[in-house]
């Protein structure tokens, strides 16, 4: 499989009241012109609002291909969040990579900065609440939309255009593709959930999904996350 290195738009957001409860989020990003630094845990000038389930060395920088946006409007229709990147929260926005492509520990270099892919996106209720669709955090889902992060292995600054540009792989076959689907579509397949508790470059909590599921033979409840006030 082939990644092709590709430009990016780049994006950031401050503080905002979201949803009907007005709780303070950083999902509405907005592109930057300029260059902004990279550090282990974002993007300076980016905020979180919920900082022990957003953001953080293991999620530090979302990723959200425009490619999903057609498919989007195709969906839930034409409306205006979908006219331009950041509908999702992404920080970095591309065209020509997607979860079928892209895979753990996948090392880029971006900019003056080099990150690793550390797991796809876990939707939420805020999703829902960007958006006013019922079910919007469910959608993403379902069909496997979700975008991934990256964890910063080197600090630097990136702007946008910048190229992102594929320099390692360390697990090609663990796609965010099937880590979405281990997760959320054959979710009691001891086989995949063993080697996903095996993947060392896989978050503590991501392995744990997949622990729990071989001792309980159980799968957890999403239900808080995708409609509740917690963040995925």
């Amino acid at each position: 499989m082939t990644i092709k290195d590709c430009t990016i738009a780049l994006l950031t957001g401050a503080l905002a009241p979201l949803g009907d409860k007005k709780i303070p989020s950083g999902i509405v990003k907005k592109p930057v012109n300029g260059r902004l630094w990279l550090g282990e845990t974002g993007f300076e000038g980016d905020a979180q609002g919920d900082p022990v389930r957003h953001g953080g060395i293991e999620k530090a920088v979302h990723h959200y291909p425009y490619d999903h946006y057609d498919k989007w409007v195709a969906d839930i229709g034409a409306i205006p969040l979908l006219e331009q990147a950041g509908a999702f929260g992404e920080n970095i926005s591309t065209t020509g990579l997607d979860e079928t492509t892209v895979a753990l520990g996948d090392v880029f270099q971006l900019g003056g900065a080099r990150v690793e892919v550390s797991q796809g996106r876990q939707p939420c209720w805020k999703l829902t609440a960007r958006f006013g669709v019922a079910d919007m955090s469910m959608r993403v889902q379902k069909t496997g939309r979700t975008g991934w992060y990256y964890r910063v292995l080197q600090s630097g600054y990136v702007a946008p255009g910048d190229t992102l540009a594929l320099i390692d792989r360390t697990s090609p076959e663990w796609t965010i593709h099937r880590l979405w689907r281990t997760l959320y579509v054959d979710t009691m397949n001891l086989d995949e959930l063993a080697q996903m508790a095996a993947l060392e470059r896989l978050p503590d909590g991501w392995r744990r999904y997949a622990e729990r599921r071989l001792v309980t033979g159980k799968v957890e409840d999403w239900s808080s996350r995708l409609k509740g006030e917690q963040a995925g």
